[in-house]
């Protein structure tokens, strides 16, 4: 089951790249019914999942692919990725719905995004660490040309932008992969071997090997100071576009973390984690003020990305300090940290979906462009303020879910992680700000005839947040599932 929901959305590409008379309804449709069926079987996928303990996997597929390395092709899941696959196909037909009245190449368009999602789904899947470094490399490819191809503004720069920063990043991936490979014995790329191996343990060339490793993640993440393709690939690239890359492509760098730099090098996971934390702070802050100062929209959620990727990577680091603090609260902060991936996958892909409204209609993302949008615009006035307080961390969505528990964590094994609590003030006095200057007031400039919120785009933007506000009030099912996995992780890197 696990290989078909991987493959279908490749399958459906193939069928669409191989039509090339279809019309744009019938290609519109097909990536529609793919998306939906995709979500169907992710949801089917959890329901039926039962935690396998310690190190177990659930679904768990294993072929022989390239024997002569130890590689294969190994999948299966459990409580750090079960999450992330149905965001993934939520988040997809979220863009489906979206772009259902998009008029630009449709055949093509669609057979990207079927291919993206492919990649994305195979990565969260993947026990084997080539086939891990596949599926990254192939989601930097796809999404290249999703920028190039259907932004606006200077989108080929922005693109070439991503694509060589990222580019570069996976290639200091492969040299941490190699290094893993070399070091353990009999040598393998295969995942759950390696964490049981724990092959560098008291080996200092394990520091150079998880350097490498966090390089490539820290840039697809990203993080400060790696972060700087993050704002021109949001802001030229399409709304949807933005939703996947912020929604998903960015949880590829924090997901690596847990999956493989912390379990398969816990040594050196806990000798680095001062300068992890160091990072995820100034990432926190830094990210926050950005975002304050930015008059375009969408560069200004693009930086709140970095602010809370950086409570993330804060919650990882605490989780490898060495201090007296116990298992139950590194396990909170790593529980924490999954929370918040699938919180602002949730959160910021609509914000994103939402945002691209006004490039729809008005060509601009500059807030100083409207006033007074409420008045034309209730219904986006609404979703947008229901987004902006879900992103800020108000009780009752999933954010808060995440920041409690990355804070609760954090704080109790690191107390000095308590510099970047300013970094929730901040935010929530940026959105209060962007919804001061676009919403109220009198109407003014691109405000005036700006028409409201279409059905479609009520629907992709609205079923994220009240997934999100679900996982707010009803948090038990997620936490049920990230729970004993984060406690495994904590296990291997106190080993």
């Amino acid at each position: 089951m696990l290989s078909l929901i991987i493959v279908l959305p490749l399958a459906a590409a193939a069928v669409l790249a191989g039509l090339p008379r279809l019309k744009d309804s019938a290609a519109r449709t097909v990536f529609a019914a793919t998306a939906g069926v995709e979500t169907a079987l992710a949801v089917g996928l959890w329901a039926g999942y039962r935690d396998p303990g310690p190190g177990g996997l659930a679904y768990e597929e294993r072929l022989r692919w390239i024997p002569n390395v130890g590689s294969s092709y190994h999948l299966g899941v459990d409580g750090l990725s079960l999450p992330l696959l149905v965001l993934t196909t939520v988040i997809f037909l979220a863009c489906a719905v979206y772009d259902w009245k998009s008029r630009d190449r449709v055949r093509a368009r669609s057979a990207l995004f079927l291919f993206l999602e492919t990649t994305c789904l195979g990565l969260f899947a993947a026990q084997d660490l080539i086939l891990f470094f596949l599926f990254f490399d192939l989601s930097i490819v796809a999404m290249y040309f999703v920028i190039a191809g259907w932004g606006h503004g200077d989108r080929a720069r922005s693109a070439m932008k991503f694509f060589l920063y990222t580019f570069l990043g996976s290639l200091a991936l492969l040299v941490g992969f190699i290094g893993l490979y070399l070091g353990a014995d009999p040598h393998t790329f295969d995942i759950p071997e390696l964490a049981a191996a724990n092959a560098f343990r008291g080996n200092p060339a394990g520091g150079f090997v998880l350097a490498a490793i966090l390089l490539g993640l820290a840039v697809k993440t990203p993080t400060v100071p790696f972060h700087t393709w993050l704002p021109p690939a949001h802001t030229d690239a399409p709304a949807t576009g933005s939703a996947v890359l912020a929604g998903i492509l960015l949880k590829m760098g924090t997901y690596g973390f847990v999956r493989i730099a912390m379990p398969l090098l816990p040594d050196a996971w806990r000798a680095w984690s001062p300068a992890i934390l160091t990072v995820g702070i100034l990432s926190v802050l830094y990210g926050a003020l950005v975002a304050l100062a930015q008059s375009d929209l969408k560069r200004m959620i693009a930086y709140t990305s970095v602010n809370h990727m950086g409570y993330i990577l804060i919650a990882l680091g605490a989780a490898g300090a060495a201090t007296g603090a116990g298992s139950t609260i590194r396990a909170t902060a790593v529980t924490g940290a999954v929370t918040q991936m699938v919180s602002h996958g949730l959160i910021t892909g609509a914000l994103f979906l939402l945002a691209g409204v006004l490039q729809d209609r008005a060509k601009t993302y500059d807030m100083g462009a409207f006033g007074g949008l409420a008045t034309p615009a209730p219904k986006f006035a609404g979703f947008f303020a229901v987004a902006a307080f879900a992103s800020l961390g108000l009780p009752a969505f999933s954010g808060f879910i995440a920041e409690f528990q990355i804070f609760a964590g954090s704080i109790g094994a690191v107390p000095l992680t308590a510099i970047a609590l300013p970094g929730i003030v901040i935010t929530a006095a940026l959105f209060l700000r962007a919804l001061q200057r676009i919403f109220t007031g009198p109407v003014k400039g691109r405000a005036e005839g700006f028409t409201d919120l279409r059905p479609a785009e009520m629907l992709s933007a609205g079923s994220l947040l009240v997934l999100s506000a679900v996982v707010g009030v009803f948090p038990a099912p997620l936490l049920a599932a990230i729970t004993p996995a984060a406690d495994a992780i904590v296990s291997l890197v106190r080993r």
